[in-house]
């Protein structure tokens, strides 16, 4: 039986209840907070299915490493040594972390991204405009595995499915927990890994999911995750805006600047738009994309 067969879509149904709905409405785009959502038992997002996914994605967009990691890395950690889908399959002893990326890239998984952020779409649309670059990420971890201290540029819900975690969240934008330069960095090119010392623990906001359980994350929320005792599978839906652009490309201004002796203010959070610093970014990368 092919993936197709197996994994036909069931009939569209609300997976985030009103409630929820009303709160991501309040709180979008940059506050942190727990959302419901009822994606219970989807043949899509079951071991052997994601088995088959990652046999079906290309190798960029698959990573996975041993999961009994400290939550500061530099750079990405070492191999578990298996397959991924021996590491999936087998995933509650395999001591391991996992991500499936871009999984829209198969059309059932597209389906099901673009039905659960079609529920959302209304309020994101009228907070940040359109809805860009829709992406969707499947996290399946081993119990107690710890996915590092680290940021990520898109607007995220993280819906747990099975299993439990504690996500630890930072303020976005405060550079205290990710420093200026190191977002200067990430946008020009560097790692998302963000260095880490225990006094920073202090500032973070605990988020305990279990299955059901949803998560909003800000763009650019340093954040770090703990594993439960059992393994888990969770499902990331994710969408850029053109502020979250804005805000990238001004980061990289912000990098020419610096490498120029200035002292850049860093960009503004939402609702500010860092137009003038983005397009500034733009015209300079146009410039050099026509002159090589």
């Amino acid at each position: 039986m092919s993936l197709h067969e197996k994994l036909t879509p069931s009939a569209a149904r609300a997976v985030f209840p009103p409630t929820s709905r009303a709160a991501f409405a309040v709180n979008y785009p940059e506050t942190p907070h727990i959302l419901r959502h009822e994606l219970a038992e989807d043949s899509r997002l079951e071991l052997d299915a994601l088995a088959e996914l990652a046999s079906a994605l290309p190798e960029s967009s698959i990573e996975y490493n041993r999961g009994n990691l400290p939550i500061g890395v530099s750079g990405k950690p070492g191999s578990n040594g298996l397959s991924i889908e021996e590491t999936i399959r087998h995933i509650a002893r395999t001591d391991s972390w996992a991500v499936l990326k871009n999984i829209e890239q198969v059309p059932e998984y597209r389906a099901l991204l673009m039905d659960l952020l079609g529920e959302l779409r209304p309020v994101i649309e009228e907070k940040t405009g359109a809805m860009l670059t829709p992406q969707g990420f499947v996290f399946i971890s081993s119990p107690n595995a710890v996915t590092p201290y680290h940021f990520d540029p898109e607007h995220n819900i993280l819906l747990q499915l099975t299993g439990s975690k504690v996500m630890t969240q930072f303020p976005a934008g405060d550079d205290r927990f990710a420093p200026d330069t190191t977002h200067e960095s990430y946008h020009t090119g560097g790692a998302r890994e963000l260095a880490w010392n225990d006094d920073l623990v202090t500032g973070g906001t605990e988020f305990r999911l279990s299955p059901g359980d949803a998560l909003f994350v800000p763009v650019m929320a340093p954040h770090f995750v703990r594993n439960g005792p059992a393994s888990s599978i969770s499902l990331s839906i994710t969408w850029r805006s053109e502020w979250s652009y804005a805000e990238a490309d001004a980061r990289a201004f912000n990098a020419r600047l610096r490498s120029l002796g200035f002292s850049p203010k860093a960009p503004d959070r939402w609702p500010a738009t860092n137009r003038g610093k983005a397009f500034a970014q733009r015209a300079i990368r146009r410039i050099g994309l026509a002159s090589s």
